[in-house]
């Protein structure tokens, strides 16, 4: 019998979180999900962890058959990690979890209720964050999430929290897109027709360090603006347009001033220079932006896997 409730947990060297973890799982499955009628499965995947963290997840495979472990052979990231386990999940309800407790388990079953009430995705909103976590956390979290409203057209608060529930027909869909670079919340929401939110809890990280770096906020930003949008591209045609008006005023400025103020000619060669430094990185900037897109393309057209699994740990 397949199972009705899918719970997708990406693992990357999360060896002091596993055991509370899976503590805390374990009995929110016994407490919640117990109708034999909807049963459950739990897939972790690791994505390439040096720690401890893949043989502490094959124990808990051997003690619990509806647990199953999809090793990769390296790290390729949390959103490949989520489509590796995806590829694994029978169950008619999905729901993806961080490992690193801050959003605790125990809100599973609220997100459940709501793809019951037959909303497609569900969303956590993560309540107190700002108590929780660093402003150099929250800042650059608070600018996905305000762009991604922007790209999507979804007026979701969170955006960043990994805490969501999904449909099956949405993580099919979801599964058919073969690109290298995509926000899975993002992703999600293009396929569904009916999204909400729920309040969640969320602590500071029980152990271990974030794997969410500034750098990769910033990778994840340019995935988000080139793969589910072209604003980037018609902005910079805006711009062009607008640069070349004001360009063409400066000229028509500048020989008007030549005439009433020949001797003041020379003072305006530092203005000339600044305003040329300026469109010069304007342009860099441009060709930056190009060169993203570009790319990216060229990741896509080279077709390589996305990820790759080692093997697939499961009780028998």
């Amino acid at each position: 019998m397949d199972p009705y409730l899918s719970i997708v947990i990406p693992i990357y060297n999360e060896e002091e979180n596993i055991p509370v973890l899976w503590e805390r799982l374990s009995g929110v499955m016994a407490e919640h999900f117990a109708d034999p009628a909807k049963p459950w499965e739990i897939v972790f995947t690791d994505d390439g962890s040096r720690d401890r963290s893949l043989a502490m997840l094959m124990d808990i495979a051997r003690a619990e058959p509806r647990v199953k472990v999809v090793e990769f052979n390296r790290n390729y990231g949390q959103h490949s990690a989520i489509f590796g386990a995806f590829a694994e999940v029978r169950g008619q309800v999905v729901v993806t979890l961080d490992a690193d407790l801050q959003n605790p388990p125990e809100e599973i079953p609220k997100l459940v209720a709501k793809v019951e009430e037959g909303y497609d995705v569900v969303g956590g909103w993560r309540q107190g964050r700002q108590e929780n976590d660093s402003f150099l956390r929250t800042m650059p979290s608070k600018i996905v999430n305000a762009i991604t409203r922007r790209t999507t057209g979804v007026k979701l608060h969170d955006y960043g929290c990994m805490l969501r529930a999904y449909s099956r027909d949405v993580v099919d869909a979801m599964l058919l897109c073969k690109e290298r670079s995509s926000f899975i919340p993002a992703l999600a929401n293009s396929f569904a027709k009916r999204i909400t939110e729920v309040p969640v809890a969320h602590a500071e990280r029980a152990a271990g360090e974030s794997k969410y770096g500034l750098w990769k906020l910033i990778n994840l930003q340019f995935d988000l603006l080139t793969s589910f949008s072209l604003l980037p591209l018609q902005m910079l045609s805006v711009f062009g347009v607008l640069t070349a008006a004001f360009g063409f005023l400066l000229f028509i400025g500048l020989v008007v001033y030549r005439f009433m103020h020949p001797e003041g000619t020379a003072q305006g060669v530092f203005t000339l220079f600044a305003i040329l430094f300026f469109f010069v990185g304007c342009q860099f900037i441009a060709f930056g932006l190009l060169g993203e897109y570009i790319g990216r393309i060229y990741q896509e057209v080279r077709d390589r896997p996305r990820y790759m699994v080692k093997k697939v740990h499961q009780a028998k």
